[in-house]
């Protein structure tokens, strides 16, 4: 397990962005997935919200020696009755950049989706919720309502069939049919808001990638989505 972590040290924030606090508890996150899936005294829960809060244990637990200036907490309130996944808040007061942040301020924020999803109906929410239900993953991102005061984040994906390269083509395709109306939402979408950067480690079972987003309404500014993907078995 130490000479696998090693390895996926960097895997994130590698020749993408610099190398920050940020970056770090990805990288962190994209690291712990395949043992938090591994292992052996974890329930065997199916359910989204259950399997975001034994992950956040998971990291907790991990952290306190292998990442102790970082914090997780199992949802965070958002604008208005939001509420994001998972944070990573400082564990004492720091600073990034420009900004101060307290160990109530989260440094980054995570979305976690299952793929698929759940029912029919709900069959693109990683992207979108359409123009009705506006709980997509990236949409949520979009619309600024997870992610207002953050440039970067991150979504999770529990992969429980098909493969990481089926999922980044399905999505990509989403994003596709989104851009030429044939999928209805309440963002403008683009093709240049497709996944890339693909990247798999098939023996861990786990893949990353990223997308830049245009935000809708309250927030102008790009948002960077890092995507961690886990198979749920392997």
């Amino acid at each position: 397990m130490e000479d696998t972590q090693k390895q996926a040290v960097g895997t994130i924030s590698s020749g993408l962005l610099p190398d920050t606090l940020v970056l770090k508890a990805i990288d962190f996150v994209y690291m712990q997935l395949s043992a938090w899936r591994d292992d052996p005294s974890r329930p065997n829960e199916q359910t989204e919200n259950k399997l975001n809060l034994q992950l956040c244990k998971f990291l907790n637990s991990r952290a306190r020696n292998d990442f102790p200036m970082v914090l997780f907490e199992h949802e965070e309130y958002q604008v208005g009755h939001a509420v994001v996944d998972i944070s990573a808040l400082p564990a004492e007061t720091t600073t990034i950049g420009a900004k101060i942040y307290a160990i109530y301020d989260p440094i980054i924020v995570l979305e976690c989706k299952r793929l698929p999803a759940p029912s029919r109906d709900r069959e693109t929410e990683y992207v979108t919720g359409g123009t009705e239900n506006q709980g997509g993953g990236i949409q949520r991102f979009k619309l600024g309502l997870h992610g207002a005061n953050h440039d970067i984040a991150a979504m999770i994906g529990y992969l429980q069939a098909n493969t990481p390269n089926y999922w980044f083509n399905e999505i990509n395709k989403w994003i596709i049919q989104l851009s030429n109306g044939t999928l209805k939402d309440v963002c403008v979408w683009n093709t240049t808001e497709m996944l890339e950067g693909f990247k798999e480690d098939p023996n861990q079972g786990i893949a990353t990638c990223r997308s830049i987003h245009d935000r809708n309404g309250r927030v102008q500014s790009k948002i960077s989505i890092f995507h961690l993907w886990v198979k749920m078995s392997n």
